[in-house]
């Protein structure tokens, strides 16, 4: 049986790695998605790679709430109507300490990992179906300290708390809310995080990362998606104002 059957999703950074794993899945299992993204040449070729009329894209920058009244539009105007919101793109930003970092790359990284939350659930969940499904892209930078990365890190502290509040407001017509909470995953953002930090030996930091891991390495990006599968699907359905870790056991050590 097919999970998300004639449902249609929007998923922000659906051309990214974590984004376009989830597409195909939802894809896959019966749904119609959106992709949402700042660069249409990338949009397009993660469409060519789906390969099917369900998929479509919005050129967007999530943190401009004309760009997000946009992708909302564009979804009801194509594809009828909406169940589901993945709140997933996002920025990491330089790898520096507080009284180093600079505030222009501050403000950037709160606009699209925070704001562009904020506009997502403003927007789109008006428009969504009773019974719809949100899930935004946290981290475990969401749940604990990472030195260098305090703009990311303030980000994804942030996001709890308008999941918290979406998840009461929108309790009445039975829309849930939840986070999601990556541990470092195999996507271009580690990939930028660890050059960031070791430019001279980008592996020696990979490998740092992944002793902090009690599985001893990087999550895929489809096993992120297995459980934005979940969180979408009827099979979470009195599940909302949650935070979901997924981390290789990074929160339990």
């Amino acid at each position: 049986m097919q999970r998300l059957k004639n449902k249609v999703a929007i998923i922000t950074g659906g051309a990214g790695g974590i984004g376009l794993a989830t597409s195909r899945l939802f894809l896959d299992e019966g749904a119609k998605v959106m992709l949402v993204g700042r660069t249409e040449s990338t949009l397009r070729k993660a469409v060519a790679y789906l390969n099917t009329d369900n998929a479509h894209y919005s050129v967007a920058d999530v943190s401009k709430s004309a760009d997000t009244i946009h992708y909302v539009q564009k979804t009801m105007d194509h594809f009828g109507n909406i169940d589901i919101l993945f709140a997933n793109a996002g920025v990491e930003g330089p790898f520096r300490p507080i009284a180093d970092y600079p505030e222009d790359m501050f403000d950037s990284v709160i606009a699209i990992n925070l704001k562009g939350v904020w506009l997502g659930c403003k927007y789109a969940i008006p428009r969504m179906n009773e019974g719809g499904s949100v899930i935004i892209t946290s981290s475990v930078a969401g749940l604990k300290g990472f030195s260098g990365l305090g703009a990311f890190t303030t980000s994804k502290h942030g996001v709890i708390g308008i999941m918290r509040v979406a998840a009461l407001e929108s309790a009445v017509r039975n829309i849930r809310v939840n986070t999601i909470h990556p541990g470092p995953v195999n996507t271009r953002m580690m990939r930028s995080i660890e050059k960031d930090i070791s430019p001279d030996n980008a592996q020696k930091a990979k490998k740092g990362f992944e002793a902090g891991v009690p599985f001893g390495r990087y999550a895929e990006v489809e096993e992120i998606a297995d459980l934005v599968l979940f969180l979408a699907s009827d099979e979470s359905k009195f599940i909302t104002g949650s935070t979901y870790v997924i981390d290789g056991g990074m929160v339990a050590s």
